[in-house]
């Protein structure tokens, strides 16, 4: 009988060029996810945990049993420079799956963020890194290192659909996720979400009290006043 393997890996996968990031460099994600039809957003409970909130590179994306950090440090291996680790734990709470040093060596390698549905520790070390680190929540609890877990495979994470070299975005507001292979559309998109949101902007300085589609949206006949 063969056993499962505790490490599926793969080692190598293409990622998006710094021209197709480009887009992408000042935008909120509150854009980013108009620009993908108002979606991509990862749950809302995954928040910023450190001082440093601002993410933007390629998703090396990690399957981890909950309360286990093998996979991540083996993951560490494989990264390349901009890329973000991004660690699925199946939202387990019971222990850290990261903390100072994991993702001091992260940094060292070259990663730029990091994103997990687990929780973390060492909050001050982390903070000395400079790197953001978003996940459900905190606790001084420590995890195994035994496996399994998945390296540089599809995941799901905070729902949703994470690939190698997806388009990792996150600001204070949260996580976005560009599909790799919409980089392109997204960012065409992106570019008329801000020429609108700059006119609404100005709007707003200018002293506008509505919208200006306000008055005719209230025009039509779905709208019923009682006085």
């Amino acid at each position: 009988m063969v056993e499962a393997p505790t490490l599926t890996i793969r080692r190598d996968w293409p990622r998006p060029s710094e021209s197709e990031w480009a887009a992408f460099r000042d935008a909120p994600t509150g854009w980013v996810a108009d620009a993908q039809a108002r979606r991509g957003a990862i749950d809302h409970r995954i928040r910023c945990v450190t001082k440093t909130a601002h993410i933007l590179g390629a998703a090396l994306p990690v399957w981890s049993r909950g309360q286990d950090n093998l996979a991540p440090y083996a993951a560490l291996a494989y990264a390349k420079p901009g890329d973000v680790l991004v660690l699925a734990t199946g939202a387990c709470e019971a222990a850290a799956v990261a903390g100072d040093i994991l993702l001091g060596m992260a940094r060292n390698a070259g990663i730029g963020g990091f994103v997990t549905d687990g929780i973390v520790r060492d909050i001050p070390g982390l903070d000395m890194l400079g790197m953001a680190v978003f996940a459900r929540g905190v606790s001084p609890n420590s995890p195994q290192k035994d496996g399994p877990g998945t390296i540089g495979l599809p995941i799901v994470l905070g729902g949703v659909a994470v690939g190698p070299g997806d388009l990792v975005v996150a600001d204070g507001d949260g996580v976005v996720i560009v599909p790799r292979e919409t980089i392109g559309m997204v960012a065409a998109a992106l570019a008329e979400v801000r020429e609108k949101e700059t006119k609404m902007d100005a709007a707003v300085a200018g002293g506008a009290k509505v919208p200006a589609w306000l008055e005719a949206r209230l025009a039509r006949p779905d709208i019923a006043f009682v006085d």
